[in-house]
């Protein structure tokens, strides 16, 4: 009986919330100190800005030029000031995101390892199907080694990736304003040029993040460097394509269903923005939003179960099993006689008739 690495994913996820709850843990306190740190400089920003006595006088006009006019005047004066504080602060949320997902990272695909181990090894043993070496190679790894330094650096190249993708969206948008000069302006044109370049800036980005991030498992599981864990990725992913496809698929999919469902949960407290009041709707649509972000790392937690899944499992488990050989009708023989010859001789009444005969 086959064994389906997608399915396996979702019951793992169900089986241990706790991986799913450290992987909540550590991107929600990246993402809760990066919205803190935002709230905190903005209102500093705010708070330090002059205003003179002329800006405060074109702001009470309320003419849209002239109130434009005196906050492009107002922010003028302290710009380079937050370009500074935001680049410092962008490299300080850098250096947390890449130790808080390598640590994370080592904590659950642990668990994972530990789960499906036990879990493999007893499938092995009750279907009795031949070991290729290949899983006891594996199991035998130790788990217990400093695999850190080789997420430390994975982590960064997922970052720099990021980094990547932003400069590639400004240089797509200058190449695309090429096509718009200031003396013959087209807009549309620049715009229709601009798109193919960002779709394909975020498709490479996509590919490149799916892999690092995949690598990393290896990082644990076997132990291996920067390098040969990326390597590792790239070969799993030829040797295994049809079940690493389907578990990319179906979480995907169910990705996309989370998120239009969340979408329009949260577009009914909008809805009702000029009936209920303001704290609540906006307490309505943080509500949706927290709930998103759980499902979502749930999904993600359910596909790198998946993953582990694939590496642990003989590949003769995750082969389909061959279809039975159909089942043939009986050969009809001759039809058997179950009525009596009364013309038969030997069962005549009179005697020696069988041999005048």
């Amino acid at each position: 009986m086959a064994i389906s690495p997608t399915a396996e994913g979702f019951r793992a996820a169900f089986r241990r919330p706790s991986v799913t709850l450290a992987e909540i843990m550590w991107r929600w306190t990246t993402g809760a100190t990066a919205a803190a740190l935002f709230l905190f400089g903005l209102f500093e920003y705010l708070n330090t800005l002059p205003v003179t006595n002329g800006e405060l006088l074109f702001l009470r006009t309320r003419h849209p030029y002239l109130v434009g006019e005196a906050i492009a005047h107002i922010l003028r004066g302290s710009l380079n000031r937050i370009v500074i504080a935001g680049l410092f602060a962008a490299l300080m949320l850098g250096v947390l995101w890449i130790v808080a997902a390598s640590v994370g990272r080592i904590a659950t695909v642990r668990g994972l390892l530990e789960y499906f181990r036990r879990d493999v090894a007893r499938s092995v043993s009750a279907v009795g199907v031949p070991d290729d070496g290949e899983r006891d190679v594996a199991s035998n790894v130790s788990t217990t080694g400093a695999p850190l330094p080789a997420l430390l650096r994975i982590s960064f190249l997922r970052a720099a990736v990021a980094v990547a993708a932003v400069f590639g969206f400004v240089g797509a948008s200058i190449l695309a304003g090429f096509a718009s000069p200031g003396t013959n302006p087209q807009p549309g044109l620049a715009f229709f040029l601009f798109l193919p370049l960002a779709a394909l800036i975020c498709w490479v980005w996509w590919a490149l993040n799916w892999l690092l991030s995949l690598a990393g498992m290896f990082a644990v599981r076997d132990g291996e460097d920067a390098v040969g864990a990326i390597a590792a990725a790239v070969t799993f992913c030829r040797e295994r394509t049809g079940p690493v496809f389907a578990v990319s698929t179906w979480t995907g999919l169910a990705h996309l269903v989370a998120f239009v469902g969340a979408t329009v949960v949260a577009s009914m407290p909008l809805g009702f923005a000029g009936v209920l009041p303001w704290r609540l709707v906006v307490l309505g649509i943080m509500f949706v939003t927290v709930a998103y972000f759980a499902v979502a790392d749930w999904l993600y937690m359910a596909r790198l179960a998946g993953y582990v899944c694939i590496a642990e499992t003989p590949e003769a488990l995750l082969r389909p099993s061959p279809p039975a050989p159909p089942v043939l009708p009986p050969v009809a023989g001759p039809p058997v006689q179950t009525t009596i010859d009364r013309d038969e001789p030997i069962l005549s009444d009179m005697p020696n008739l069988a041999v005048e005969t």
